[in-house]
């Protein structure tokens, strides 16, 4: 087939892969221990305000504090009709794009948060971001609830038509549609999915939407501060709600309950794509059969090899994440510029499809490298435009900078790939380089010279990890009998495996 949604479900992990005619490009997984919590809904307090900060901190009853900013924060139908327009057809929190809507922009509105919110208020808040590092979740009060066809705006009265469908007569046709079903006030985004759906479907998850609604505020008015009054659906659930669509021909899952669960939420809210449900019988295990299994490996590692014998090298960091092209062991036919061109147009193709296999967001700097062709340069940038057009994120690029370098931001829908399956090293913390072992080496040498003046002792052991010991007592044997001839101590290595490279001891012995 040619778009499978491949599920991969075990009681410790469910893992889900897009692929497209035989190639991973997107993925996605959850586990039990670490399940996300963007699209909980909380009954939270707010527990302190900062106006330096224009936001507040509110307790949700989890490990650490909520954040909401001043701009999240609801404040009367005047503010949130000039900020809706930041909303897509995910209806991911609130937080949606521009090019979204039927809208002109408006203009920023900055209220104080002083006089949205007081510490001691409860309020009703929904995660829109996972809590990073030491950072807590980040908040909105514009809740969103969305379901196949529509996402609901409870406390806008907006309609939104997605971006990608097209055809002014057909977007008027929806918006319509939902004008004549939705309650006075009640706002609803139209997704991608609905441009073919009925008004019967329309009107089902209108009405489904309106039912949850009321049972959150009833069970958010009844509950007390720091309880979740909502849980977003599971993955299975979620890929299905939000991914499938005429443009997937199968969804194949290995479970036999998550088979049935699919099956029946299928039944409930697209019938029509009930004989795209397959339970997967093979006997080797289903990523390995689709062959997606070392995607999946190589998407963590920095260094990505192109087929031209070139690389690139993604280097994630707090702010941004880098990017860099070489030419590796590609030594081109003709001259230099076509080699770097070639290097560099097989690189745009590589990155477009890393960045939606890592979900990588945020601030992107690519440094391809520098072409004197101007021709180049504009066909590079082309490529690159081309190449990211199937992504369903937002991604946003600039110009060539006169440093040769591409700056672009792409909106982050889920968690990072690497984020999610990787942790930082706990020798290093994370910072991904160690002291090199001659550098311990000399680093040894200066304390013994220094602490030989006020020890009597005659001899000292030190103790060290093997390769540090090796530079010693080869590499660097005669320092040791400088050492020797000008402390007057005899000096002993040992070899320790347990000991960190880093690491070591200095034993003075009578």
């Amino acid at each position: 087939m040619a778009t499978d949604l491949v599920i991969n479900a075990t009681p410790f992990e469910v893992r889900i892969a897009l692929v497209e005619y035989g190639n991973l490009v997107e993925f996605y997984i959850e586990r039990p221990k670490e399940k996300g919590l963007v699209g909980n809904i909380y009954k939270g307090k707010v527990v302190r305000v900062l106006p330096g900060m224009r936001a507040a901190f509110v307790d949700l009853g989890l490990a650490r504090t909520g954040f909401l900013y001043v701009d999240e924060i609801h404040a009367g139908f005047d503010y949130l009709e000039q900020r809706v327009h930041n909303c897509d057809d995910r209806g991911c929190c609130g937080k949606v794009y521009a090019d979204s809507l039927d809208t002109a922009n408006s203009e920023a509105v900055h209220p104080s948060i002083g006089d949205l919110v007081s510490e001691g208020q409860e309020i009703l808040v929904q995660i829109c971001k996972e809590p990073i590092g030491t950072k807590g979740s980040r908040l909105t009060s514009h809740i969103t609830l969305p379901c196949r066809n529509l996402v609901f705006m409870p406390l806008t009265d907006h309609i939104g038509i997605s971006r990608k469908i097209n055809g002014e007569d057909l977007r008027l046709s929806l918006r319509k549609k939902i004008e004549a079903l939705r309650p006075a006030g009640a706002g609803f985004i139209v997704r991608t999915v609905a441009e073919s759906a009925s008004i019967e479907e329309l009107e089902a998850d209108m009405e489904f939407l309106l039912h949850l609604w009321s049972d959150i505020k009833d069970k958010a008015e009844q509950s007390k501060p720091g309880t979740l009054v909502y849980e977003d659906l599971d993955i299975n659930f979620r890929v299905v709600r939000d991914m499938f669509s005429r443009d997937v021909d199968r969804i194949v899952v290995d479970d036999t309950e998550t088979y049935n669960r699919i099956l029946g939420f299928v039944q409930t809210f697209v019938p029509h794509f009930v004989s795209k449900i397959h339970y997967y019988e093979g006997s080797a295990p289903i990523f390995h059969a689709y062959g997606v299994e070392s995607d999946i490996n190589r998407a963590l590692i920095k260094k990505i090899w192109l087929r031209c014998g070139g690389y690139i090298i993604i280097e994630p960091t707090e702010a941004l994440t880098a990017i860099d092209v070489n030419t590796g062991r590609y030594v081109g036919k003709n001259d230099l510029e076509e080699t770097i061109f070639k290097t560099n147009m097989e690189a745009v193709k590589e990155i477009a499809y890393q960045l939606r296999l890592r979900n990588i967001g945020g601030i992107i700097i690519v440094d391809f490298i520098d072409m004197e062709d101007e021709g180049h340069r504009e066909e590079l940038m082309h490529g690159l435009n081309e190449a990211v057009k199937n992504d369903k994120s937002k991604i946003h690029i600039l110009q060539v900078s006169e440093f040769g370098l591409v700056q672009m931001t792409r909106k982050r829908s889920r968690d990072d790939l690497v984020r999610k399956m990787c942790e930082p090293c706990p020798y290093c913390n994370g910072e991904g380089m160690l002291k090199s072992g001659r550098t311990v080496c000399y680093e040894i040498f200066r304390k013994i010279s220094l602490e030989s003046k006020s020890v009597a002792a005659p001899s000292v052991i030190i103790r060290v990890h093997p390769i540090v010991a090796d530079i010693m007592l080869k590499e660097e044997s005669e320092i040791i009998d400088y050492l020797e001839q000008k402390t007057g101590k005899r000096v002993t290595i040992s070899a320790d495996r347990e000991i960190h490279m880093k690491h070591y001891e200095i034993v003075w012995e009578e």
